[in-house]
């Protein structure tokens, strides 16, 4: 059976030859319409759509059947939208990761979103479900995920904030799937952002996920913002604030001492105690260099653990991570430290950073001073 065509067609003709077409193809539903009207017809038509996405159907079979259901979805009001809007999304979302057909279920469900008013809340149902699938099947890169589009959109469609937070949270393990560690941190974030000092209790698994995400992302180094966060704050006197810390502004002594007393609780949480030394190292060399122009390969050796014969091999990986800009004196065992970045930024950098500007800008006036003077003398 071919699938029939809706143009210059009724409403009440659309839906009885959807029913006839799926009833065609094996689903149970009658061919007549209900007398109950449109919102009723669609439910049935919907719930029997289920034997769309079965062999012997195909793409443009499939895809044809449900434009013409999202049009007719699109004709009904906006007050009887929300159970045949849930029920379509419930549909879709049924289906395994590795089902050919994810792609068009999320192209299906992405019209359905265009479809609907910029400032429908019923936008967030669909987007959330589109998000979930994308996760799933790993298509996360074929949806619109930029954060500060999907904030526009929450700010639009005025859906409160535990919503957002949910809409957030799926967003943030969405990314983490996609293997897009800092898209998924500025998410999380936005989505610590949210809480107030009133309900930063109820932040607890995201503050815990936020900062166990930090520390095992190979490519964040500063941290000392996460310490600010409301939420984060509340963890105050927990193993993972105490560890953070130590990531923020300690040294890998301390950080050795902390994981000799809680090494179970390192591996609950799903860290690597190799992969920690490796960012303690790094980090405790960036310490060693902030404000410093040089450092004798004695003291790293001692301060990082390593042996002398890697002193050398462990400064050329740490300037290839670009947070420290040094030079290797063979000859007299040191390291020339030109630039560093610092891991915290406090009153004192503030206060290093007024002093620079200060002195670059009577550096430029004294230029500009004897520029003057000798066109004057001209």
């Amino acid at each position: 059976m071919s699938v029939p065509s809706f143009i210059d067609v009724s409403e009440a003709e659309q839906t009885r030859e959807l029913r006839a077409y799926l009833k065609g193809k094996g689903a149970e539903i009658v061919e007549e319409n209900t007398n109950e009207g449109l919102s009723k017809d669609l439910q049935q038509v919907i719930d029997a759509s289920d034997i769309l996405w079965k062999d012997g159907t195909t793409d443009a079979d499939v895809e044809s059947a449900f434009n013409s259901i999202l049009s007719l979805m699109l004709m009904l009001p906006a007050d009887q939208s929300k159970p045949i809007i849930n029920n379509i999304c419930e549909k879709m979302s049924k289906s395994s990761p590795t089902d050919k057909r994810n792609a068009l279920r999320i192209r299906l469900l992405n019209l359905l979103f265009q479809g609907l008013e910029e400032k429908s809340a019923h936008r967030y149902t669909v987007y959330l479900t589109i998000l979930k699938l994308a996760t799933t099947a790993d298509l996360v890169h074929l949806i619109t995920s930029e954060v500060d589009e999907i904030k526009a959109w929450l700010a639009l469609w005025d859906v409160g904030v535990v919503q957002s937070q949910q809409l957030l949270r799926t967003l943030h393990e969405a990314f983490l799937e996609a293997k897009q560690s800092e898209k998924a941190m500025k998410v999380m974030l936005e989505l610590l952002a949210t809480y107030t000092e009133e309900n930063a209790s109820h932040a607890r698994d995201d503050a815990h996920r936020c900062i166990v995400t930090c520390l095992a992302d190979p490519n964040i180094f500063i941290m000392d913002h996460l310490l600010m966060l409301k939420p984060v704050r509340f963890l105050e006197g927990e193993l993972v604030h105490d560890l953070l810390t130590i990531f923020v502004s300690g040294t890998l002594k301390q950080y050795l001492e902390f994981y000799n007393a809680n090494k179970d609780f390192i591996s609950s949480i799903g860290l690597s105690h190799e992969n920690n030394m490796q960012k303690m190292r790094l980090l405790t060399f960036m310490q060693l260099a902030e404000g410093k122009q040089e450092l004798s390969f004695d003291l790293v050796q001692s301060e990082l653990h390593i042996g002398a014969d890697e002193v050398e091999s462990y400064v050329i990986d740490v300037i290839r991570t670009k947070l420290v800009r040094a030079k290797i004196d063979q000859l007299q065992k040191r390291i020339v430290v030109s630039m560093t970045v610092n891991r915290t930024f406090g009153r004192q950098q503030w206060q290093m950073l007024r002093e620079q500007l200060l002195l670059w800008q009577q550096n430029v006036d004294h230029v500009l001073h004897s520029l003057n003077a000798v066109a004057a003398a001209h």
